[in-house]
């Protein structure tokens, strides 16, 4: 049996993971987020640990990670870099080498053309972030995938195709349930994808920026 730790467990696809965890595997899960209340329909589910506090405070987060086996983050933010550090060091201390966090487009500036230079302005504040925390993992000695998604959609679906870093950036969007079906695969077979940094984008969706922009979905996780 897996202990999986789910760092940011509030975000959309943290929970949306959480759910296909629970469902179709007998793994035990610890949720580790600001506010634990706001997970309170998990909170007497005998498989589930909710840990409610900062990744920020490393001896909480040091403590809470313990029994983990693998740790999947969901955080983002303008300070992920800041925050990815507490998650290293808490790694280290702990003895923890198996990492998954979700990253973003640009990241590894490998999104091309127009769609590229569009995607470089309307993430610009939190693209900082997203590099200096892939510069972080891949300069320490845990094994990780990085999995870098397109901009996200609610789409009831799941559909993608996988692109390394150096094929760039073919499409514009993918569904969070396809990003989550990713995931629990890497969980389910840590072996897959390891210090890899995956794209995830829906096949057929090249353009300058993403088809629904109109609709005012966003990229934003929380």
């Amino acid at each position: 049996m897996t202990k999986v730790m789910i760092l940011g467990a509030h975000g959309a696809m943290a929970q949306l993971l959480t759910k296909r965890l629970l469902t179709e595997t007998a793994d035990d899960l610890i949720l580790f987020l600001r506010d634990a209340k706001r997970l309170a329909q998990f909170a007497n589910q005998p498989r589930i640990t909710l840990v409610d506090g900062d990744v920020k405070d490393t001896a909480t987060l040091v403590k809470a990670m313990a029994d983990a086996d693998i740790i999947y983050s969901n955080l983002g933010g303008r300070d992920l870099a800041d925050q990815m550090t507490h998650v290293l060091a808490a790694m280290h201390e702990t003895g923890k080498q198996r990492l998954i966090y979700i990253s973003a487009l640009g990241a590894r500036h490998e999104v091309p053309g127009k769609f590229g230079d569009w995607n470089e302005q309307a993430i610009a504040a939190v693209l900082p972030g997203f590099r200096a925390t892939s510069q972080l993992v891949d300069e320490s000695d845990i094994s990780y995938t990085e999995i870098r998604p397109a901009w996200l959609t609610d789409y009831d679906e799941v559909d993608y195709e996988e692109t390394t870093v150096a094929e760039g950036f073919p499409g514009t969007e993918v569904s969070r349930l396809s990003v989550v079906d990713f995931a629990f695969k890497v969980i389910q077979d840590p072996s897959q994808a390891q210090n890899a940094s995956v794209g995830l984008d829906k096949p057929g969706t090249a353009g300058e920026r993403p088809s629904w922009l109109s609709e005012g979905d966003s990229q934003n996780d929380d």
